[in-house]
């Protein structure tokens, strides 16, 4: 994929590289956007083993642009600085910021003679609890606080997919955070529980009523307690395979299309529940980051909406 006209006033060639994809930008020297380009090679997928591959398809990406604009810095984040990428950028721990990011990113010195810099990933490791990661959303956290530095005050960003993040931030600096397996945990519900059979393949469903099944699904998260999720999924699969009947013991459940409830009801509120912590205050405002998703935005807003 590639959009855009490469400008004549470029200044850094940032690159998103993860698992299974790289994406390149083309940046000008006022920050903005100039050309933009993806491919399959993420460091899963490259076109040869080992660091012939990295190599390859920095150029199969970014060969022109290099091209025409000789010694161009590079800036890489993500999965390319694991232990499994180009060459490991170690994990800064927590408390973090930008100058934190860029003070600890490892040089390589590609094939072609460009420089690229390549960022560390985050460690929250708390003397009470797990350790949890971050490689690559990061990135994505210093590049909006730079656009909104008024949200580095007091927050908690949210970043969702498969392995979804909410990270606190407080003086511009990631605290902590928590790592939820919202995305993946949907997808098996779907594709492999029996569960996920109730949910129509081909039926569309009315956009009103879709997204007050999913706000229905939230508000029943939010007065859910410890352990709730599991039952809370089964009892309105339940409800909807089994309709109201009078004097039965499903009368006054409410009828939903099957997959907005459990989207709603997906671990990403109860998350809510547990990311805020004990220490969250209480007019903190939950930024789930554009342009990821728009319903996790929803659920947030809905969270905090006072009764």
């Amino acid at each position: 994929m590639e959009t855009g006209r490469t400008g004549v006033g470029a200044s850094l060639i940032a690159l998103d590289w993860g698992t299974s994809s790289l994406r390149g930008f083309l940046m000008g020297r006022d920050g903005r956007m100039l050309d933009q380009r993806a491919n399959a090679h993420g460091i899963q997928n490259l076109p040869m083993p080992g660091i012939a591959g990295f190599e390859q398809a920095f150029a199969d990406l970014c060969g022109d642009w290099m091209a025409a604009h000789p010694g161009l810095p590079v800036v890489a984040g993500g999965m390319v600085g694991s232990a499994q990428g180009w060459r490991e950028a170690p994990y800064v721990r927590c408390p973090a910021d930008t100058t934190t990011l860029a003070s600890q990113a490892i040089p390589v010195e590609s094939a072609s003679g460009s420089r690229i810099l390549i960022a560390p990933g985050v460690l929250y490791d708390p003397p009470s609890g797990p350790p949890d990661i971050l490689r690559g959303e990061e990135i994505q956290i210093a590049g909006v606080l730079a656009d909104r530095p008024d949200w580095g005050r007091d927050a908690c960003m949210v970043l969702p997919g498969t392995h979804s993040k909410w990270v606190e931030i407080v003086g511009g600096r990631m605290i902590r955070f928590s790592t939820y397996m919202t995305g993946e945990t949907f997808a098996v519900l779907c594709k492999h529980s029996i569960l996920g059979r109730l949910m129509p393949a081909d039926a569309a469903t009315a956009e009103a009523e879709s997204d007050a099944a999913f706000a229905e699904g939230v508000r029943a998260a939010q007065a859910s307690g410890p352990g709730d999720f599991t039952h809370q999924i089964f009892a309105r699969a339940h409800a909807r395979h089994h309709p109201p009947h009078a004097g039965g013991a499903s009368e006054g459940l409410p009828v939903r299309p099957a997959d907005r409830p459990r989207a709603g009801l997906r671990p990403r509120p109860h998350a809510q529940r547990t990311a805020r912590g004990p220490s969250a205050s209480a007019d903190r405002r939950g930024r789930a980051l554009p342009p990821l998703c728009a319903r996790p935005g929803t659920a947030g807003r809905r969270a905090h909406r006072p009764a």
